[in-house]
């Protein structure tokens, strides 16, 4: 396996963790920080045995693959600045302030042969491995997202900052055109919306129905799929779901007290529901650290010139969309 400089730009709450698993991974070898804040870049680097470089200029000289964990508005310009150096790189979400920036980085990023993959940490969550594997045909999604005011993405609203992801991965699993929206939001603790409800239709005649909300006191990360032939519950925090379906004839209805055991330890159950047998059994989630299996990924498609999960271009649907609803959420 050929090794990788790696390095990450902003090393605030979220670089600090990219930073963490560069360190880590084999493969990789974590070479240099830069954070326009001379002080934390130096911390960083001390923590995790990097150098801290003193420009943007100097850092790109140092790595051959980054992340950038910079403000929104940055991403651009710092994002055509490493891509002119030929670096690969991994933008956190959104990948930029406007679809035509965002754009314009992907058609950079082909100009030079580099690798551009952007930072929707949710497709790399083993439970949507698990979903995906039981998909088939999805026709109504709700998806939850809550939790506390963060300390951080200050600068957005909650559509941009946490609500992305779900736009992103219902654009992902439904496949087909957007037919209309409905959008509703408002502010409380920020300037910007912290609280927005969507319901999206498709013209294949999906409808997905999405909450986000950063004043929660808890945190919540729920995707429930209606099908055809089954229903899924599936929670990104806990990486754990099960599955509704209808029995097959060889599977027995389960005893009363089997029925309670059932439901306490998520073990397969069959019960009688008005008149129709239904299994409630769990989905099998191969646990594991997102943003590390995220990065994985990165250096893989670095390495092998493959490409990424979640594209620029793939990205840049994803924030037409969350501007849009942005935009109506302001207007109304």
């Amino acid at each position: 396996m050929n090794t990788l400089r790696t390095g990450v730009v902003g090393v605030g709450h979220m670089g600090a963790n990219h930073a963490r698993i560069y360190s880590e991974l084999p493969g990789s070898r974590l070479s240099a920080v830069f954070d326009t804040n001379a002080e934390a870049a130096g911390a960083a680097a001390k923590k995790f045995g990097c150098a801290a470089a003193r420009s943007l200029e100097e850092f790109a000289e140092m790595v051959d693959a980054a992340t950038i964990c910079t403000p929104t508005v940055t991403h651009y310009a710092t994002g055509m600045a490493l891509l002119e150096k030929r670096l690969h790189l991994l933008v956190e979400k959104p990948i930029a302030d406007t679809p035509g920036r965002a754009r314009e980085l992907s058609e950079c990023a082909a100009r030079f042969g580099c690798v551009l993959q952007v930072g929707h940490v949710e497709r790399f969550n083993p439970v949507l491995h698990a979903l995906e594997a039981q998909l088939n045909n999805p026709r109504f999604l709700e998806v939850t997202r809550l939790s506390p005011y963060p300390n951080r993405s200050t600068d957005i609203g909650v559509v941009l900052d946490l609500m992305i992801h779900d736009i992103e991965i219902i654009l992902h699993l439904v496949r087909s055109p957007l037919a209309s929206m409905d959008a509703v939001g408002i502010p409380v603790l920020g300037k910007g919306e912290d609280i927005a409800n969507v319901r999206f239709r498709f013209e294949n005649g999906c409808v997905a129905n999405v909450t986000s909300s950063r004043i929660s006191q808890e945190r919540v990360r729920k995707i429930r799929v209606f099908q055809e032939d089954a229903y899924l519950s599936l929670d990104y925090k806990n990486q754990s779901g099960y599955l509704l379906r209808l029995a097959r004839d060889d599977e027995k209805e389960s005893s009363g007290i089997g029925k309670l055991i059932g439901l306490a330890t998520d073990s397969k159950i069959v019960t009688d529901f008005s008149g129709r047998r239904i299994v409630r059994e769990p989905v099998a989630v191969e646990k594991g650290e997102p943003l590390k299996i995220e990065l994985e990924s990165f250096l893989k498609c670095a390495r092998e010139g493959l490409k990424p999960k979640v594209t620029g271009l793939a990205a840049a649907d994803a924030l037409d969309i969350a501007l849009e609803i942005t935009k109506r959420i302001h207007a109304g």
